[in-house]
């Protein structure tokens, strides 16, 4: 019974440190539900392993990153990255282009934001934990080789010394050294310049939101147009294609609303420490379906991004209601 004892105590311990666990594992395998199941396999493991855990080595903290970094590397072991389509290759310049999804690609999925730690007063803490899990971010994460993505989000998000995360991974000092100044220098080119992103909390970005969704909802594509960044981009998991620019993504919009209908229903909320919204279609009945998860990136200018998400997982991860009564 002692052994019993002493690993459910230590799975308590363990317990608080769960939510942060997901976005860790989120970083790296860029799938909400593939990092759920990480951590429960995390806590089995460090379960099963309570007997040989010694506090005089490593905080249980480490320890337990170290249980969950492991079981990612085990993951992503052989296996393609999570991309978005404009990872894939160059823009669409047609936006009439047939929609034909492609669901052998593992696509990269957006992160519900109540995993986002935000409760403390500090602005710049909120906002550095909205900046770890920017979807462009992990977006770039996922064109690392496993061990760098792991290096990197050790060492430079969750502040872990280079010899922790050498304990952690198995290796050198050195080694983690030369991992992490490589991940660096990809992904200074690949990750935006975070800086320019405004804050989701700020007036301005609310403001920029608030517009959208009336202009979406009222099916005026020049009102949405004005919104854009001239160098917008639009892209659509699990359909391979995107497009660049303010007038490629209006002309999209009118075809949506000329095949789908008007009279949209946008549900504002979070993702990825970012604003999103939850795009209900039209129906016969005066009703309304969830059709997309649209996850915003907005800068000083405008809006520069919408990543929209058509996925049973992500609105499942979202618990997002599949339809809306008529109003």
């Amino acid at each position: 019974m002692a052994e019993v004892t002493t690993g459910t105590a230590l799975v308590a311990a363990v317990e608080p440190l769960r939510r942060e666990l997901v976005v860790h594992c989120y970083r790296l395998l860029g799938s909400v539900h593939e990092a759920e199941d990480a951590v429960q396999e995390t806590m089995l493991r460090a379960w099963r392993a309570a007997e040989r855990y010694d506090a005089a080595r490593a905080s249980v903290r480490t320890w337990v990153y170290s249980i969950a970094t492991n079981v990612c590397l085990t993951a992503l072991d052989g296996r393609a990255r999570r991309p978005l389509p404009s990872g894939l290759g160059a823009p669409s310049t047609d936006p009439d282009a047939v929609l034909r999804p492609d669901l052998d690609v593992p696509w990269l999925q957006p992160l519900p934001d109540r995993y986002v730690r935000t409760e403390t007063q500090d602005p710049a803490e909120r906002s550095a934990a909205r900046r770890s899990v920017r979807l462009a971010l992990v977006a770039a994460l996922q064109l690392l080789p496993p061990r760098q993505r792991a290096v990197l989000v050790l060492r430079d998000v969750l502040a872990f010394t280079a010899a922790e995360v050498a304990a952690q991974l198995g290796t050198s000092t050195a080694s983690v050294n030369s991992a992490l100044q490589r991940a660096r220098a990809t992904i200074a080119t690949a990750a935006p310049e975070e800086d320019l992103l405004g804050d989701p909390d700020d007036s301005s970005v609310r403001d920029v939101v608030e517009r959208y969704v009336a202009a979406f909802e009222a099916a005026d594509v020049d009102g949405l147009v004005r919104l854009l960044t001239a160098d917008v981009v639009l892209e659509m998991p699990p359909v391979p294609l995107w497009f660049l620019g303010a007038d490629d993504y209006g002309r999209f919009i009118a075809r949506v609303f000329a095949r789908r209908g008007t009279g949209w229903r946008m549900l504002p909320l979070r993702a990825n420490g970012q604003p999103a919204v939850a795009a209900y279609a039209p129906e016969p009945g005066g009703g309304h379906r969830l059709h997309t998860l649209q996850v915003l990136t907005v800068g000083a200018l405008g809006i520069e991004r919408n990543a929209v998400f058509q996925d049973a997982q992500v609105f499942a991860a979202f618990e997002l209601a599949p339809e809306l009564p008529p109003r």
